[in-house]
Formats: C-alpha cells, structure tokens, sequence
C-alpha cells in the first residue's frame, strides 16, 4: 500500500468510527427519552467505549520491540509509554471511583440538567477525538500542515467543550437550584463534571504545547512522540466522558 493510500485509510477508519459513535450517542439519547432501560443504556456505553479503545488508545503499542540501547528513541519512547499508561491506570481509579459514588449515593437518581446541551457538548468532544486522530494520523504520514489543523480544531472543539459544560450547563444547573452545598445530587454533579473539566483544560493546554512545537518544526514523521502521547490522554478524556455522559444525563429519573 502507498503512502497516500495508506493515510486515506487510516482517515477514513477515523471517520467511520466518529459515525459509528454519533449514530451511538443519538441512540442513547433516544433511549433515555423514549423508554428509560438502564441496561441497553449501559450496554450502548459499553459499546462507544470499546470503540474508542480499539480505534484511538494505541494500547497495542505497548508489545512492540525496541531496537537499539536505552539512549535510543525507541527505548525511550517504550518506556515513555509505559510511563503513560500507568499513569492512566491510576487516573480511571478517580473517575471509576466517581461513579461509583454516582450510582451508590443516587441510585437511579439524576440531577435535573439541559439534555439537548449535555447532548451537543458530548457531540462535540466526539468530533474533537475525530480531528485529534486526523492530527496524529496526519504526522505519522509527514504532513505537518494537516496536523497543525487537526490539533488546532481540537484545541477549539476542546475548549467549546469546558464552555458549555462550566460556562453554561454549570449556571444553568445553578439556577434550578442544583448547588454543591445544597444536597449529595449537586455535590456528585459537581465533582464529576469539574474533575473531567479540569482533565479537558490540561489537555487543552497540552494540545497547545504540542502544537506550538510542531509549529517549531520540533516533530517527524519518524519522531513524534509528543503527538501520540497527546493523543492517547485526550482520548482517555474523551473515554471517561462516554460513561459520564448517560451516567449525570441519561440514566435514572428526575430527582
């Protein structure tokens, strides 16, 4: 397969992945307000999540061989991503651990939120992994004009994201009286969607790293480790959210 066929392939996996995962969301959203099974719910989760994981996390890269001694770039990016995904291993110990307290404090409760907001902030996240892997996909194959866009559209989408969810669906919680203070529903809320909040801006500001030393010429096609690792932490973001998305908006009846 030829450079350019290779990259065309690889981008249209990307795209039929994001389709497959809007079809998804749009299917939640239907169930939760058409008929409330928890169960096909949580099975259509299940099923976004393993997508992401097959398509976007790179987690089988962690069995490829290193040549070469431990000050070569190989070695040093096994291990870097090594380093990376432990860190992630402890990192959705937080989040598992929030919902877990979601469903045992709550039960088949949920806070009184905008469905049609919670729904374009979780398309837009979608889109935002969609153009982070066109970015990658795109410096792999040495096209740095392509990656530039696809980082900078994500670093858009990303922060369209920390704007609706803080910005608005935070204000617009508080004015249904939904306070952190109030009652155990406002404090999960709160705290599930500040803690994945503060996790999109660090990957915001790590986007912006990444792209002003790609900007700098400080990646190759051959070396760009910085560009996967950006990639795979903003597809775990955007994992997590997979589950609190019907978790908070979808699941449970109005408390």
């Amino acid at each position: 397969m030829s450079h350019t066929q290779d990259k065309a392939s690889a981008l249209k996996q990307g795209v039929l992945i994001g389709v497959y995962l809007a079809v998804l969301t749009a299917l939640e959203y239907f169930i939760a307000i058409s008929f409330m099974s928890v169960t096909v719910l949580t099975l259509v989760a299940v099923v976004k999540a393993a997508l992401v994981a097959y398509y976007f996390m790179h987690i089988y890269k962690l069995n490829e061989e290193h040549e070469g001694g431990h000050d070569s770039f190989e070695y040093k990016t096994g291990t870097n991503r090594l380093g990376l995904w432990l860190f992630l291993l402890s990192d959705s110990f937080v989040f598992g651990g929030l919902l877990v307290s979601r469903f045992n404090l709550l039960g088949l409760e949920r806070p009184h939120l905008n469905q049609l907001l919670g729904l374009a902030v979780t398309a837009v996240l979608l889109l935002s992994s969609f153009f982070m892997n066109r970015a990658e996909t795109s410096m792999a194959h040495g096209d740095t004009k392509g990656f530039l866009n696809g980082i900078l559209i994500t670093i858009l989408l990303g922060t369209g994201f920390l704007l609706g969810v803080v910005g608005v669906e935070w204000r617009l919680a508080a004015a249904e009286g939904l306070t952190a203070s109030k009652n155990v529903v406002g404090g999960i809320f709160y705290m599930m969607t500040g803690m994945h909040a503060f996790h999109v801006l660090t990957g915001v500001i790590f986007l912006g790293l990444v792209y002003r030393n790609g900007r700098n010429g400080y990646f190759t096609k051959e070396q760009h480790w910085g560009v996967e690792a950006a990639a795979v932490y903003w597809h775990f973001v955007d994992l997590v959210w997979i589950f609190f998305y019907p978790a908070l908006y979808l699941i449970g009846t109005l408390s």
